[in-house]
């Protein structure tokens, strides 16, 4: 069986692309702002936030939760969900590179 696409890249890297993916639905990112708006851990609220039904907002966190954006502890019948600051510390170590790089071009 051959490589896949991702062999080719670092794991730094694919590990950034996977993050990024997971924001790339504006769904996901109402999901992470309303959590980082409550600022804890919430079980049944984000389906009310959303204009969504209850299994796309599931599949939405699954992506979120397999990316490392946030965690999911199972709570009685619940799961109740609340932000993983380590991913996002990685994100902002990355983009801070980036932006630092860019200032620093002499480009056209």
């Amino acid at each position: 069986m051959g490589a896949t696409k991702t062999d080719h890249f670092t794991d730094h890297q694919n590990q950034i692309a996977i993050i990024c993916k997971a924001l790339g639905h504006p769904a996901r990112v109402a999901i992470i702002e309303y959590l980082l708006k409550v600022d804890t851990c919430i079980c049944g609220d984000i389906v009310n936030e959303l204009p969504l039904a209850q299994a796309t907002v599931s599949q939405h966190l699954k992506e979120l939760k397999n990316a490392g954006l946030i965690k999911g502890n199972i709570e009685g019948t619940a799961i109740c969900y609340c932000i993983d600051k380590d991913a996002f510390g990685i994100l902002k170590e990355y983009f801070s590179n980036i932006v630092l790089s860019v200032k620093d071009q002499k480009c056209c």
